[in-house]
């Protein structure tokens, strides 16, 4: 499959009067056509960040990007003007945001707010097309008597409508790459699969690639092909999700892994949890990242940042423990 997205040593960082804070720090992932790669890690470690980014939607007062780049069919997209963007965001690059109740806009009819993008990429389109367009694609998100709901506001949604609402708004333009910011979270698991369900279908059609955000390995075992893993701003690990999940490398990928509830084990036995906090980011880390919460950790780890290391034919991960030099003195001795 051709490349459609490449991010490389993408760095994003927060300003404020006393600090500032590396949201993210050097991510690096590839993204395929037709393909679903799934970014994963606990809150807080940079994800929603690190998917704004991608097409400079953070604020500009607070937030910047300071350097990597963004390549969408070869053209890096941090050098763009924001009037270039705009052609962009929407049109070639869809995003389904976190929270749909505040991510609409609650004084805006639903069909305004679904044609809305549409019309400012289609100026062509008359307003009953537009309108045809805004009610056929609500139907095809399952949403029923379509017709009224587009006369009404947030509000009066349920949140599974609203999350439709959102895929909807995504979806108007048909772009080639969606990037879905855990649509399902606050949803209750039958309404969840249905979601999830519903955007396999529209990719599988439209030939779509998706970048789905999420913290539950469950979504990413039923819905990606690869997986990358986050932690305190960087990728510590990428890898197919079936080889993830049957050989994670990392340290802290086989603890959110050994996190996951399962029901073949002992109703007495306690969950096991990661123990400690992440690393303050308005500090500069001078080692791994996930040092101070790893059993495994040597002195190198406090002093030297691990790099990228191939442990599969499309499985990486940065840990002191397989890099090869470590393995020779391991052998040596």
């Amino acid at each position: 499959m051709k490349e459609l997205l490449e991010v490389e040593n993408l760095h994003t960082s927060f300003s404020s009067l006393s600090k500032k804070i590396a949201a993210v720090r050097g991510v690096s992932f590839k993204l395929k056509e037709g393909e679903t790669v799934g970014i994963v890690g606990e809150s807080g470690c940079g994800k929603s960040v690190m998917a704004r980014s991608l097409t400079r939607l953070l604020p500009s007062v607070s937030a910047k990007v300071e350097k990597g780049s963004v390549f969408y069919h070869g053209e890096n997209l941090l050098l763009k003007s924001e009037r270039e963007l705009r052609k962009v965001r929407g049109k070639e690059i869809g995003m389904i945001f976190q929270d749909p109740m505040t991510s609409l806009n609650p004084t805006m009819r639903i069909i305004d707010q679904i044609t809305e993008g549409y019309a400012l990429h289609h100026p062509e389109k008359s307003k009953e097309e537009v309108a045809a367009r805004a009610l056929a694609l609500l139907e095809k998100v399952g949403i029923s008597d379509a017709r009224t709901r587009l006369r009404q506001y947030p509000h009066e949604l349920s949140g599974g409508m609203r999350q439709r609402v959102m895929i909807a708004i995504a979806m108007i333009s048909s772009p080639n790459i969606l990037i879905a910011d855990e649509p399902t979270t606050a949803l209750d698991v039958t309404i969840q699969a249905q979601i999830l369900d519903l955007l396999k279908e529209i990719q599988q059609k439209e030939k779509m690639s998706i970048l789905l955000i999420t913290h539950d390995f469950s979504i990413i075992a039923g819905f990606c092909d690869r997986v990358v893993v986050m932690y305190a701003g960087e990728v510590v690990e990428s890898a197919p999700v079936d080889e993830l999940f049957s050989a994670p490398k990392h340290p802290y990928t086989r603890r959110l892994l050994n996190s996951i509830p399962r029901l073949d084990l002992p109703s007495k036995k306690q969950l096991y949890s990661i123990h400690g906090s992440p690393p303050d980011l308005s500090h500069k880390i001078k080692g791994c990242s996930f040092a101070k919460r790893c059993p495994h950790a040597m002195h190198i780890c406090n002093d030297g940042k691990p790099k990228a290391v191939q442990v599969g034919e499309e499985h990486t991960t940065s840990c002191w423990l397989f890099d090869p030099r470590i393995e020779r003195k391991r052998r040596l001795t």
